[in-house]
């Protein structure tokens, strides 16, 4: 028996951490792949070494770790930086995850909790792709509201990841989260249900 694999991705302020603790409250073995995104530059990790030779002392804090701000101006300007970037985090983020996996156990239903699982192509690897789904505007008016960003600094964010066509391209199940949090709700108990069969059925 293996683990059930669950890529689960949408776009900046669609709602997918909201799928991702519903899931959990399920009893699904989440992994949250911005947590992982974290742990791969703390201090001492060989990821944060490499950011530091690739863009240069500037981008490392006094107290030795990683200055966000001034990384992040970096990459979201420079479309090749950002690439930069990513064949540095990238590898040392799925082998984290894959070891993450391998202690969820056998009769897991684990959850690749992922803003980035297209982008980096880990959905291949999964057996369900679901896709949190939101109209553009509804995700620059969500983002204004919930994280304080300007109109134009949402777009940016939104277009920096793949596109909506793109991920529902690859969709097995599309959430769509235009509604409210009740209608959500209803939509991750129906999609739990159906990984439960799943599960049952490589058992």
């Amino acid at each position: 028996m293996a683990a059930v694999r669950v890529g689960l991705t949408g776009g900046i302020g669609s709602g997918k951490s909201t799928v991702s603790a519903l899931l959990r409250g399920h009893g699904a073995d989440v992994i949250d792949y911005d947590q992982l995104a974290r742990e791969v530059v703390e201090p001492g990790r060989s990821a944060l070494a490499a950011i530091a030779e690739q863009f240069g002392p500037g981008v490392i804090a006094a107290d030795g770790s990683l200055e966000r701000p001034a990384l992040g101006a970096i990459v979201f300007a420079d479309e090749q930086a950002r690439r930069d970037l990513e064949a540095i985090t990238h590898p040392a983020i799925r082998d984290l995850a894959a070891r993450r996996e391998a202690a969820a156990g056998p009769e897991a239903i684990v959850v690749h909790d992922n803003p980035l699982l297209i982008e980096m192509g880990a959905h291949t690897a999964c057996d369900v792709v679901v896709v949190v789904d939101l109209p553009v505007p509804q995700q620059i008016e969500r983002l204004v509201r919930d994280r304080s960003m300007t109109p134009a600094d949402a777009q940016a964010r939104i277009d920096a990841q793949a596109s909506r066509e793109e991920r529902a391209a690859v969709a097995d199940v599309l959430i769509d989260n235009s509604g409210s949090l009740d209608d959500l709700t209803t939509a991750v108990e129906r999609l739990w249900r159906s990984l439960e069969q799943t599960r049952a059925s490589v058992s």
